[in-house]
Parts: C-alpha cells; structure tokens; sequence
C-alpha cells in the first residue's frame, strides 16, 4: 500500500491469478488452449504491465 493504491494491487493480483490457472490447466491437466485463450491472456499481462508501468 506504500508504493501501489490498492485497486492497482488487487487488479494485478486478479489478473496474475488468472493467468495461473490458465497455464496450470496446460501443464497439470493438459488442456491445450485456443487461440482466443492464448489472446485473452496475452491482453491480460499486458493489462498488467499497462497498469502498473502507466498508472497512477
């Protein structure tokens, strides 16, 4: 809370989650992705990215 608000912490946090679950349902469970799964995780991190680079 000292460096980042609290709603730039928890969407990180959210979005990082998601994104652990969509590769451990690759490696444990091996379920193989669609190009729209590998998309929407790839805006994800870059949401991520954008967020914590750009936001205030």
């Amino acid at each position: 809370m000292k460096f980042l608000p609290m709603g730039i912490a928890y969407a990180s946090y959210a979005g990082l989650v998601i994104f652990g679950t969509f590769i451990l349902s690759i490696i444990k469970f091996g379920q193989s992705p669609n190009l729209f799964g590998v998309l929407g995780c790839g805006l994800i991190i870059l949401g991520i990215v954008m967020v914590n680079a750009l936001g205030k």
